[in-house]
């Protein structure tokens, strides 16, 4: 009778397990299901998001539809430490900043869906992706060509006196040296843009040839309806080989720019915006070139964010990009070798700058140049690289201002150990009818 109990409780026991086994089993193909399904869920929260279009192979990027890019190839680990010269004034400040500094690097809204797989690269929705082809303009990234002044114009108009014409530029500028590159920490805003038409920057640009017939990179914030659909402040890059006549688009919106980064999307939204009454919160921008080697002029751009470093690879001649992406040397002629012009600053494009009435479309964040609260569009440790490969504060600078009733300059430089540019204004005003 013992046995048989025994036997009974045994059975029991084994009955336990078997159902035990069974049920976790069911347990963990569920959540092997549910996560899953999780994993496809934030798979695709970037598409719903409507903000990246899709992760595009590295290596088969839009950038290589350019005809002079048929054979580059992508380097994605160079090596080399950028020598740097810093002042009492700039040790303090980024140790200042590294413990918890008021001054923010701000980072893209797309972030909160997630990131594209190592690899691939965000391309970020355009325009031309809700129109049909048919309807699409294939020159809505391009910036308006420069035109050449018409000397029958009224002497009452503006427009005489503008650098280029539509554009009003108030900048911070050095010639007459051999750049290798350039950077800037700028202050993010969202300023006012009247018209679908026009758009306001701020930015590090480097030039090279005449005014009428230049080569041209930037990278700062812009805010272009035209180009984005929108008025958000976002990530740009620009290039350009015949100021803007025949060539030159933002983004990846044409061949030839070249991404590496699967973290930032160009073309994508900045978060935090700064507030008047807030925290300032700022985009560092570095444009730099690279040679193989200095005796042998072969060369690269780069634009790295919020990175302070200069790579060198023996083995390439190709131009670079840290964590975002670059502008192969083959696309110029001039910029293949050096800049000869930086700037530093805020572009307003409208047809109705130089003239009356003027445009609303602000530049900065709509005020005039504040040095005392920093309640405006301002650039802050600027550098720029010459030949001896040093990334310095430029020695000799300039400012100008096409319109300075309606968008002004300061430069803050006496007395100061980091000196910076404050830039912007309203349009439209009282004294800029």
């Amino acid at each position: 009778m013992s046995v048989l109990r025994m036997e009974f409780k045994w059975m029991i026991v084994l009955l336990l397990l078997l159902l035990g086994t069974i049920f976790t089993t069911i347990s963990s193909k569920t959540v092997v299901n549910d996560s899953f399904s999780s994993g496809q869920e934030r798979a695709t929260d970037l598409h719903k998001s409507n903000v990246v279009k899709e992760h595009s192979d590295i290596y088969k990027q839009p950038a290589f539809d350019h005809p002079a890019l048929k054979d580059h190839k992508i380097q994605l680990s160079p090596t080399h430490n950028m020598k740097t010269e810093t002042t009492s004034a700039s040790k303090k400040t980024y140790v200042g900043r590294n413990i918890g500094s008021p001054v923010t690097v701000t980072t893209q809204t797309w972030h909160k869906s997630g990131s594209c797989p190592k690899g691939t690269i965000p391309i970020r929705r355009t325009q031309t992706d809700y129109v049909s082809k048919g309807h699409a303009d294939s020159n809505y990234a391009r910036k308006a060509p420069v035109l050449l002044h018409n000397e029958k114009q009224s002497n009452e108009s503006k427009k005489l006196y503008l650098l280029q014409t539509n554009h009003s530029m108030a900048i911070l500028h050095a010639d007459g040296f051999a750049y290798m590159g350039a950077k800037g920490d700028i202050r993010v805003w969202n300023p006012k843009v009247e018209s679908n038409d026009e758009y306001s920057t701020s930015q590090v640009a480097l030039k090279s040839g005449p005014y009428y017939d230049y080569e041209a990179i930037e990278a700062g914030w812009a805010v272009n309806p035209k180009v984005y659909g929108d008025r958000k402040t976002r990530l740009f890059v620009y290039w350009t080989v015949d100021a803007n006549q025949k060539t030159g688009c933002f983004d990846v919106t044409c061949p030839g720019f070249v991404q590496t980064s699967h973290e930032i999307a160009l073309g994508a939204a900045i978060y935090p915006i700064s507030k008047p009454t807030g925290l300032p919160y700022q985009i560092t921008l570095y444009i730099h070139k690279v040679s193989k080697i200095q005796l042998i002029r072969n060369e690269t751009f780069i634009i790295f964010f919020c990175l302070f470093r200069r790579f060198w690879h023996s083995g390439s001649s190709s131009w670079w990009a840290i964590n975002s992406q670059h502008w192969p040397h083959d696309l110029f002629a001039l910029l293949k070798f050096h800049a000869t012009t930086v700037q530093w600053g805020g572009e307003v494009y409208s047809p109705r700058v130089g003239t009356h009435p003027h445009t609303s479309t602000a530049m900065g964040n709509g005020q005039f140049p504040d040095y005392v609260f920093g309640n405006s569009g301002s650039i802050k440790r600027m550098r720029v690289v010459e030949n001896n490969m040093v990334l310095r504060f430029p020695q000799w600078v300039n400012g100008w201002s096409d319109e300075y009733d309606c968008y002004g300059i300061f430069y803050l430089s006496d007395y100061v150990e980091e000196p910076e540019f404050y830039f912007g204004g309203p349009g439209r005003n009282p004294v800029c009818p």
